[in-house]
């Protein structure tokens, strides 16, 4: 699936609306998420905090198990916004597990508050991975 102007538009738009149901009353730090799979399915995902912070789950990852729970596994494009005025790129664990569901390709899309973004390859952000071989007879990929 060819991902056009329109489709990063809308991705965006729904990073940023995702964006207002984040709960961050620890640190403040609202963080939306939006992706696309190949087959044109849209998830959306917000930051939750947790009074222990190693609870706490990122917009990005909790878009991507969103996905995974409806079955997909080819995410293309992903939008991320927040209420900072500069371009925030996923922390480490998400660009992890955007690994495990993309080829690298995929595209990440950066926002500010006012709407504008840039796009950029995960490869870029994220050259060398770690990974695992997967076992054979796995049908859930």
């Amino acid at each position: 699936m060819k991902i056009t102007k329109k489709i990063r538009l809308e991705l965006v738009r729904r990073a940023a609306a995702a964006k207002e149901n984040a709960y961050a009353p620890y640190s403040n730090f609202r963080v939306g998420a939006a992706l696309m799979t190949d087959d044109g399915s849209v998830f959306e995902g917000c930051n939750v905090e947790n009074a222990s912070y190693g609870l706490t789950i990122c917009a990005e990852r909790n878009a991507v198990f969103q996905a995974a729970m409806h079955g997909k596994r080819n995410i293309i494009a992903v939008a991320v916004a927040s209420d900072d005025d500069v371009f925030i790129t996923p922390c480490g664990a998400c660009r992890q597990v955007l690994a495990e569901f993309t080829n690298g390709s995929a595209e990440i899309l950066l926002t500010t508050p006012d709407g504008k973004f840039q796009s950029v390859k995960l490869s870029k952000l994220f050259p060398t991975p770690p990974a695992l071989k997967k076992l054979a007879g796995n049908h859930n990929t």
